[in-house]
């Protein structure tokens, strides 16, 4: 029971996270992108901090089925953004 307790906390300090800080910063670059600019040195390091953790978070998700749709969505929106990125890359 104690390690449902602590992964309650530890989801909540995620998904507090990511509605605060990783999803604006995530939805403001997917905005860049998509007018055609290709990633900064700051968006390339974001989003490797971001692949990072999420391999870490892995776990948690696994015993945590009811997350998987918001971590899926999430995994998504990455890579859309590291396609059309790719796809800028190539056009310049």
């Amino acid at each position: 029971m104690a390690e449902s307790s602590e992964d309650t906390g530890v989801i909540l300090a995620l998904m507090q996270r990511f509605n605060e800080q990783r999803l604006p910063e995530t939805l403001a670059i997917k905005k860049r992108v998509e007018q055609g600019e290709c990633l900064t040195e700051h968006d390339i390091a974001f989003l490797e901090k971001v692949f990072s953790d999420a391999n870490h978070v892995m776990p948690l998700i696994d015993r945590h089925p009811e997350l998987q749709p918001i971590a899926t969505r999430a995994v998504s929106l990455y890579k859309e953004i590291t396609e059309r990125a790719l796809a800028n890359e190539k056009q310049t």
